[in-house]
């Protein structure tokens, strides 16, 4: 079955509840893939930073925390969670811990890396903190690697707003 955009989707928040990505429409999103003991994971505050700079204008970020690189995210749910806060103010919505890759990954991720193939039309995700931006019609519009900082999206991010 073939989605014609990201609003049917359905996650688990960190804390279980279901969230329905049908939420966020009309908003414009960053979706990324997330993990507390990367290299990449300052990278957190930067996300933060963008959150609070633009959700009042229309961005939502949503961390999806995975352990399939390095197994880099081992914590359960409230490791997690406790992290984000603690360590960079996290406010932005996290999903439950979810796989991005092979059979196991989540459907949305699934959905993003065949919408949007990385380098040489990959469609697998390389490493944590792969970025992807879904426009406010639920359409994935750019992908972003891991050493791609939030900072450097910022402009494309605005450009997307208005």
């Amino acid at each position: 079955m073939t989605k014609q955009n990201i609003y049917s989707f359905k996650t688990k928040t960190l804390d279980g509840k279901e969230m329905d990505l049908s939420q966020f429409k009309g908003k414009l999103l960053l979706i990324v893939n997330t993990a507390s003991q990367c290299g990449f994971t300052p990278q957190y505050e930067g996300l933060e930073r963008l959150y609070q700079a633009y959700r009042e204008k229309g961005l939502v970020v949503l961390g999806f925390p995975c352990n399939q690189f390095g197994g880099q995210e081992p914590g359960d749910a409230e490791q997690i969670g406790a992290f984000c806060r603690k360590n960079f103010g996290v406010s932005f919505p996290l999903s439950e811990k979810v796989e991005v890759n092979g059979s196991g990954a989540h459907p949305l991720f699934a959905y993003l890396t065949q919408s949007l193939p990385g380098i040489l039309g990959t469609r697998s995700i390389k490493w944590n903190f792969t970025k992807f931006l879904v426009d406010q019609q639920g359409q994935p519009v750019r992908r972003f690697g891991s050493n791609e900082k939030p900072e450097k999206i910022e402009q494309v991010i605005k450009s997307l707003l208005g």
